[in-house]
Parts: structure tokens; sequence; C-alpha cells
């Protein structure tokens, strides 16, 4: 690689690496493997960097090669045995804790929240976390995913029920919708 374009991949990944983490992290829950399957696409992005910088989106490009990672890394035959852990402390109400209206704060409704989604089969949280937290449109999703916009959109849909039926009642109204 010439040292321009090492000079282009290194910028580019540096300004990428925290995004891809967070993204990576929401898709699989676990920071362990978001790091290595964001690992293992800045390697394949930097030995292709230059057919990789000529495409359209460079972005959706890199952010469909980690979708893909993580999927991949979720169906292999090790990663499907999980070890159990003891059930976390958390607040609860009554106990004084939380911001004074309440025992319900952003720490805890985003712990709540991710434990939610962590239970959500991997192909749809990928589309709850590219539609939700990255703001990405039904086609731009269907494109990282590679999939159609039917798919992509029937896809939200059954992820929204079943994150709604994981989250305790007192975090939905009556019309489904998350309380915060």
């Amino acid at each position: 690689m010439r040292e321009v374009d090492e000079a282009e991949f290194r910028e580019f990944a540096a300004a990428r690496m925290g995004s891809l983490r967070r993204v990576g992290y929401l898709i699989c829950g676990d920071w362990h493997l978001a790091e290595d399957a964001v690992a293992t696409v800045l390697v394949k992005v930097y030995e292709n960097w230059a057919r990789v910088r000529r495409a359209d989106n460079v972005d959706a490009y890199v952010r469909t090669m980690l979708v893909r990672a993580i999927i991949d890394e979720k169906r292999r035959p090790w990663r499907r045995e999980t070890p159990s852990e003891a059930p976390p402390e958390t607040a609860g109400p009554g106990d004084g804790q939380g911001d004074g209206q309440g025992w319900r704060d952003g720490v805890h409704d985003r712990m709540v929240l991710g434990r939610a989604l962590r239970q959500v089969p991997p192909r749809r949280r990928a589309v709850l976390v590219l539609r939700f937290f990255e703001g990405l449109s039904v086609a731009e999703t269907a494109a990282a995913m590679g999939c159609t916009v039917g798919t992509v959109k029937s896809q939200t849909a059954h992820a929204l029920e079943t994150l709604r039926g994981l989250l305790p009642e007192d975090y939905l109204l009556a019309g489904g919708e998350a309380v915060r």
C-alpha cells in the first residue's frame, strides 16, 4: 500500500473506530465480540483500501461488512454456548436511588433496554440498531444487511414486537410505545 493510501486509511479507521465499536456492541451485545469483529473488518478494509475507498458510501460499505462479520461469527458453533451469569444487582422501587423522580433513571433504563435487546435474535437486533441507533433509512438498512426493503420492514416490525414483549410492562404505554 502506498504511504498516501495508508495515511488515508489510518485517518478513516481512527475517525470511525468508536462508532463501529458501538454499533457492533449494540448488534451483538458483547464488547469483546464487537471489538473482534471491528478488528477483522478493518483488516479486510486495509487489505482492500484502494477498492473500498472508491465505494459510493465508504461508511455504509464498512458498516455492511461489520453486520455480516457479526452475524457470521454468531453462526459459529462455539458461539452458541453461553455461560450463565448471576443476575446483576439493580436498583428497585423505593430504594432511594435514581433521579429523585421515582426509581428510574437513564442508567437503569439503558440496562433494562440492553438486557432486552440482547435477547432479540441477531438479524432483528441488527435491524433495530441500524434503523433506530444509526438512523439509517429502510433502504440504507436493506443495503447494509444485503436484503430487500420488505424484509427490513417485516424484520423491524417483528423485532419491535419481540422487544416490547421482553420489556417490563411498566416501560410501555397502552399504545405500545416506550415511556422514555
